[in-house]
């Protein structure tokens, strides 16, 4: 009899995607600040604070941040499930990454709507 175990893989095509997708979003945030900073005359601290006052800034800011969690999740989930053997193990790292994760997520929310 087949023993599934609970960390198992199957993900394919829709994490290859997402991985693609949240990319995208990563390097046009970049881009993005990168433009405002090579164009902006003075960057000095009330430069930063209004530019982080408009919503879609922040918007913008959170989305690249959910994208980068979720891109180093796949990344981390494919590489514990690839070198780490035992179940236990790598149940145990999958949910110290995702608690870890959503603590970053949780913290990001607050510096950007904290201002």
């Amino acid at each position: 009899m087949l023993e599934r175990i609970v960390t198992g893989a199957h993900y394919g095509l829709r994490d290859w995607l997402i991985q693609r997708v949240t990319a995208v979003v990563m390097v046009l945030y970049t881009l993005s600040l990168a433009g405002y900073w090579l164009f902006q005359p003075v960057m000095d601290y009330n430069a930063w604070t209004l530019f982080f006052s408009s919503n879609f800034v922040r918007t913008f800011s959170l989305l690249f941040l959910l994208s980068v969690f979720y891109h180093a999740w796949i990344g981390v989930r494919d590489i514990v499930m690839d070198y780490i053997k035992p179940a236990f193990i790598r149940l145990l790292l999958h949910v110290l990454v995702i608690l870890a994760l959503l603590l970053y997520v949780i913290w990001s929310v607050q510096i950007l709507w904290g201002i």
